[in-house]
């Protein structure tokens, strides 16, 4: 961290990908929820960057699982939404422009991360209770919809976030230091 305020947005950050992620569950036939956290999950990334906003973005999706009564999720959760937000970050940091095809890509690259972790961390749990490899990514599969749901929702409350968050004066002006 290069300061105080540095720590106290990505800290903010965490906290808003927490809440966010808690506000609305949509809870699905497999055990897990569609929620609108997936969006500060990106903004983190694009916003903090790849490390700052990984740390973020793991942190308070895990405190989300954990808060919800998911802690089998936590640790997954933790790994998988950090990719995901690393992933937007360094994409965000080298595609060119400002466009939002530059946020959309950062975003689908960072959902893929997010529905393929959680594809395999389903199917670790699987093994984990005693079902073999087969009926695990069998099972596993059936959440994948929903993930891809999650995902595409993510990607737009990002789309429609980042453009807000460029007209608060202050943030732009910290954005302009840590960019």
């Amino acid at each position: 961290m290069k300061n105080t305020k540095s720590l106290v947005i990505a800290s903010l950050f965490a906290a808003l990908t927490c809440v966010t992620t808690m506000a609305i569950k949509i809870p699905t036939p497999t055990n897990g929820y569609i929620h609108p956290g997936d969006g500060m999950v990106l903004l983190c990334g694009i916003l903090l960057g790849p490390q700052i906003g990984g740390l973020a973005a793991g942190i308070g999706s895990m405190l989300a699982d954990v808060f919800s009564g998911y802690a089998s999720y936590a640790v997954g959760t933790l790994i998988i939404k950090a990719a995901s937000a690393v992933a937007a970050g360094i994409l965000y940091r080298v595609l060119p422009g400002k466009s939002r095809a530059r946020i959309a890509v950062c975003g689908f690259v960072g959902e893929a991360i997010m529905v393929g972790g959680y594809y395999l961390y389903e199917i670790g749990l699987g093994m984990a209770s005693g079902s073999n490899l087969a009926a695990s990514a069998i099972a596993a599969t059936a959440g994948v919809p929903f993930n891809v749901v999650q995902g595409a929702s993510g990607i737009l409350i990002a789309l429609v976030l980042f453009p807000v968050l460029q007209k608060i004066p202050s943030f732009r002006a910290w954005m302009g230091k840590n960019a």
